[in-house]
């Protein structure tokens, strides 16, 4: 075992986990509030259903593009920098947003917060990898996406609550500075690696050799990860299954809530943050699980398996809001938590050095997935709308939705086709003798 002082190790991983999952909480937040704030920016911009999706999903396609790049950034910059920069173009975009009087220049805003936050997560996982043990990996994986769906709850109910008092606009050029005050952080205090700051590495910790750092070319290291088969059945999983549950909880549940069961906003808003609380507890346990299961492939299938059944509870079953509501909602944001241990699942299938770029490229199929959810179920249900409007509000009937979980069970089924090709690495990474 290397000697080290073990206090200031702990002290320096958990402030630099603090500064990077607060950020995180924050992509959260702003992936999730157009679902809330939907009907202000409908009046505000006198948009279309399918206008809308676009205006919400153009965070999606920003960060579905910038998924690689932010692996390739993550795997040599690191995620210091990367984050540090992301935060910077984040906050500028979220006070854009807010002040923004047309239509081009709120899509803006949204675009210039897709592209800010789509290197955190990746950069986080990346700070993760080295700063956390490889058998650990599931389940702090999981306890960052509990605490990060804080932020997807906090966009829920609480900002529900909030724009009782204060207009979106000012919400949102709030969180702006914020999050350029997390820029100064990370600056300040994240750093790449532990040997960056005088400690061994994690393996030189429990007495092993170091992982070897990357040979080449990041081009060349990019090519290997794409060219690898087993990295590609998670990325379906996690298209089809979270692509399309953050599409309907991220925008179209509330109005759904609001149109088929006479839901308000705040109401609706509470079965929204259940769907993200069982997606936060449903993450921490399938990745607790899988840790102490020794297995990927078993859990991240009962996964998609428990999200399909939702879906279709959803679309077919007469359901009413209430306790049973609750539950639906919950089930369908538990089972999505499955998708934690295909991140896990991709770094242990390519070499060490490069699981920022593994994770980049499966989380470039749950962005897209999510992207083109969006404005499809719009889509859907504008072709099948009969014109009515209340309040300039378009009004669309159950039939209508029912056109867009259609979407949303076809993406469920790619899910579970995708988790039944995944390749079994037992915890462990299958590229390196450990």
């Amino acid at each position: 075992m290397h000697p080290y002082n073990r206090s200031r190790f702990l002290l320096a991983r958990w402030s630099i986990y603090t500064i990077l999952i607060l950020t995180y909480m924050l992509v959260f937040f702003h992936r999730m509030a157009p679902a809330v704030i939907s009907a202000d920016l409908m009046k505000a911009f006198n948009t279309s259903g399918a206008a809308l999706g676009s205006l919400a999903a153009m965070y999606f396609y920003i960060y579905t593009a910038m998924q690689i790049p932010a692996g390739v950034l993550a795997d040599t910059l690191g995620a210091r920098a990367t984050i540090t920069a992301g935060n910077l173009v984040a906050g500028g975009g979220s006070i854009l947003f807010g002040l923004s009087e047309s239509f081009f220049a709120v899509s803006a805003g949204r675009a210039l917060v897709g592209l800010g936050v789509s290197v955190v997560f990746v950069g986080l996982f990346k700070s993760n990898s080295v700063w956390f043990r490889e058998r650990n990996f599931g389940l702090i994986s999981g306890l960052t996406l509990l605490l990060g769906n804080i932020g997807a709850i906090a966009s829920a109910g609480p900002l529900a609550g909030v724009l009782r008092t204060y207009s979106w606009r000012y919400v949102f050029v709030a969180l702006g500075l914020v999050t350029i005050a997390l820029a100064v952080l990370t600056f300040a205090f994240v750093r790449n690696r532990p040997e960056d700051i005088g400690f061994p590495s994690m393996r030189e910790i429990d007495g092993k050799a170091s992982h070897p750092p990357r040979q080449q070319h990041w081009w060349g290291d990019l090519k290997s990860v794409v060219k690898t088969g087993a990295a590609w059945p998670v990325l379906w999983v996690d298209m089809g299954m979270v692509g399309g549950m953050l599409a309907f909880v991220g925008l179209w549940a509330i109005p759904f809530l609001r149109d088929v069961h006479g839901l308000g906003r705040s109401s609706a808003a509470i079965y929204t943050t259940t769907a993200l609380a069982g997606f936060a507890v449903g993450s921490m346990l399938f990745g607790w699980f899988s840790d102490r299961m020794g297995r990927r492939k078993p859990v991240i299938l009962a996964g998609t398996l428990l999200y399909t059944l939702a879906c279709l509870i959803l679309a077919y079953a007469p359901w009413k809001p209430g306790p049973a509501g609750l539950a639906l909602f919950a089930l369908l944001g538990f089972g999505t938590g499955g998708f934690i241990v295909t991140f896990a699942n991709a770094k242990e299938v390519v070499a060490p050095a490069l699981s920022g770029m593994a994770v980049g490229l499966v989380n470039t199929g749950l962005f897209f997935g999510a992207a083109v959810m969006q404005p499809l179920f719009g889509w859907a249900m504008d072709l099948a709308w009969d014109g009515r409007i209340v309040n300039g509000l378009r009004v669309y009937s159950a039939g209508d939705y029912h056109s867009g979980f259609l979407f949303m069970l076809t993406f469920a089924a790619l899910s579970v086709v995708g988790a039944s090709r995944i390749r079994e690495t037992n915890c462990r990474n299958i590229t390196v003798e450990n």
